[in-house]
């Protein structure tokens, strides 16, 4: 019971010492405010930030392989100069995987302009730019996850086959060119070619293409026709639920037989799943989190240090105060408790209010970016109140020894 009754009159002292001392406890502790709020304010963002992105990477769906000739997604490397050299994929290809590879539920080709310049589109006297164009196959409408009709339909590969000129198109070119008409039916110019609208999207839950929602899909022999020199393909498969492993070893076996690749030499083509890309994007989410890490360490460095020469100060101003503790009979140990407590309290509310600035910069984040939902993951408040508890503990250790080897009778003739 004394024990805990010391331990609680130590407190209560460490907490009366820092009320006494306001402004000199708050310059004292405010590279850990700093430090801590910064370790929160970039947790929380990250968190918002793979919560949104791992969204969209995912929405393609857990079956789904997206193949092209180099990996999709974030990258944790530049591409390397084999893989800018590398041959592009044919529709062939396309072709052969749906043929052959028995997991494979759906595939769809996807051919792009391979015009550099931003596409228009046209219609009613209003114009659009930055236009995604791609051509595609019905199979893409059931695999990809990205399409959800909202009127009219998706094109057939009959359509396809023929060359109709007809074309999906996003929600943004529906509301920026048919605002208050239907569209389907309806006439639009993209990039100067005569298209039919037969359907319109909504826009997906999470996208490729961001929070604009700006796609014209047309058939993949339509794409073909008006663009006859593109070439760059990508391919999206679907596998059977439950059967991805397998897919991906149907798909690779299939396409290094297309491309002809030596058995000794690797792939010289990309399969990517939403939990590949995923873990590529984390790889760089942690090492930017680390970065951060150790630049916020700094205040928490130069928070201690400040918290270390303050506990010194405190010591040689409260010198008789000690020897008079220790002439009634508090033991070297209590004194050591004593200070350690009180440089513990100090850091342990720089980082309460490390943590509330933290949360004050996640809120500014959700309201400047309104599709980035920052919030302070439960781990990184308990972290900052862990780190700013060993900060002030480690730094108070030197000044709350040097206080409890105080010789209580030099310390009673101290003035």
């Amino acid at each position: 019971m004394n024990r805990k009754l010391a331990f609680a009159n130590s407190v209560l002292l460490a907490f009366q010492t820092i009320r006494t001392h306001k402004m000199r406890a708050f310059l004292t502790v405010l590279g850990v405010i700093i430090g801590t709020g910064t370790i929160i304010g970039v947790s929380a963002i990250l968190t918002g930030f793979d919560a949104s992105i791992t969204a969209i990477l995912r929405s393609f769906g857990p079956n789904s392989i997206i193949v092209f000739k180099f990996p999709v997604g974030f990258r944790v490397h530049n591409l390397t100069p084999e893989e800018r050299t590398r041959k592009t994929l044919t529709y062939e290809s396309a072709v052969h995987i749906r043929e052959r590879c028995p997991a494979v539920q759906s595939v769809s080709a996807m051919l792009f302009p391979g015009n550099n310049s931003l596409i228009n589109v046209h219609a009613k006297g209003n114009d659009m730019y930055g236009v995604d164009l791609f051509g595609v196959e019905e199979a893409y409408a059931r695999g990809s996850g990205q399409v959800d009709i909202h009127r009219g339909r998706f094109f057939s590969d009959e359509e396809s086959r023929r060359r109709m000129p007809v074309a999906v198109i996003g929600q943004d070119i529906e509301k920026g060119l048919f605002a208050h008409t239907d569209p389907i039916g309806k006439a639009i110019t993209v990039d100067g070619h005569e298209l039919t609208v037969i359907g319109t999207m909504l826009r997906p839950a999470a996208s490729f293409f961001g929070d604009q929602d700006q796609r014209v899909l047309l058939p993949y022999g339509t794409m073909r026709k008006l663009y006859p020199s593109a070439r760059e393909n990508a391919i999206v498969v679907q596998s059977y639920e439950g059967m991805l492993p397998q897919a991906l070893d149907q798909v690779r076996t299939v396409l290094r037989i297309d491309r002809r690749v030596p058995y000794n030499q690797p792939d010289n083509f990309a399969l990517s799943t939403a939990d590949q890309m995923v873990s590529d994007f984390r790889q760089i989410t942690s090492m930017t989190f680390l970065v951060m890490a150790v630049l916020s360490s700094v205040g928490l460095l130069v928070g201690g240090i400040g918290v270390m020469n303050i506990m010194l100060v405190s010591v040689t101003e409260r010198t008789y105060e000690i020897g008079l503790r220790k002439a009634v009979g508090a033991r070297r140990g209590d004194i050591l408790l004593q200070f350690l407590l009180e440089a513990a309290a100090l850091t342990g509310l720089g980082g309460a209010a490390g943590i509330v600035f933290g949360w004050v910069v996640s809120l500014i984040s959700r309201v400047v970016f309104t599709s980035l939902p920052a919030r302070v993951p439960l781990w990184s408040a308990l972290l900052g109140v862990v780190v700013s508890l060993a900060v002030g503990l480690f730094f108070g250790l030197w000044p709350a020894n040097k206080a409890a080897r105080l010789d209580p009778v030099v310390a009673l003739r101290y003035e």
